[in-house]
């Protein structure tokens, strides 16, 4: 909590997700990796102004219509792949609606979204906590990089010990989270970067006493 308080006290809310729908914040989540928030930015107004941005779109467009769409997210042909397997899960699974997808229980959502071609842990994570509302900690690089360089991991543990030890450790409470996640991605792009910038940091004086490990 110190963390989050300290980081809160420098920048304050973030306004994470961006989002018009929880549609619109789900393919945010799928279209972001391996790219930045601009890029994502960019393929969602491709998608909104081609009028792709909806269930029965994702179904029924073709393929290469979406990628073509998309192409500022980068991977743009996998990426259109994930949002068609996506739409497919939701239309197979609870008929086409999110409401009843996130009537579900968290752990049982959670595995399912797991099912979903390219939908790994942090982006069924994202889902979770942006989309969904429920009490989940996202884990990404930037989380396991400031994490590391304070010493409080050792760096090698899986996604989900990391995710463990985070909800174990902070209060089960949605805007928490949310905002904590987005302080943290601004720490690591401001001052935890590959190449570390401590001088200024908030964290600063929570590292270890010779600095930073790397």
């Amino acid at each position: 909590m110190e963390v989050f308080r300290k980081l809160f006290q420098t920048w304050g809310p973030q306004h994470w997700w961006p989002g018009r729908t929880r549609l619109e914040i789900i393919v945010g989540a799928i279209l972001t990796q391996n790219t930045n928030w601009a890029n994502v930015e960019k393929a969602i107004t491709n998608l909104r102004r081609k009028r792709l941005l909806s269930l029965h779109a994702l179904l029924t467009f073709p393929e290469s219509t979406i990628a073509q769409a998309i192409r500022p997210a980068g991977y743009y042909n996998q990426k259109a792949k994930r949002l068609k397997a996506f739409a497919s899960f939701l239309e197979r699974t609870y008929g086409g609606s999110l409401r009843r997808m996130f009537s579900d229980t968290t752990p049982q959502l959670r595995q399912r979204l797991l099912s979903v071609p390219g939908i790994g842990p942090e982006t069924a994570d994202s889902i979770l906590l942006y989309a969904g509302r429920r009490p989940v900690f996202v884990v990404d690089a930037y989380t396991r990089r400031v994490m590391q360089r304070h010493g409080w991991i050792r760096g090698n543990e899986t996604y989900e010990d990391l995710a463990a030890l985070c909800q174990q450790a902070l209060p089960a409470d949605v805007q928490l989270l949310n905002e904590l996640h987005a302080l943290l991605v601004r720490l690591g792009k401001t001052h935890c970067r590959t190449r570390p910038r401590c001088p200024g940091c908030p964290l600063e004086k929570l590292l270890p006493p010779d600095g930073p490990l790397m």
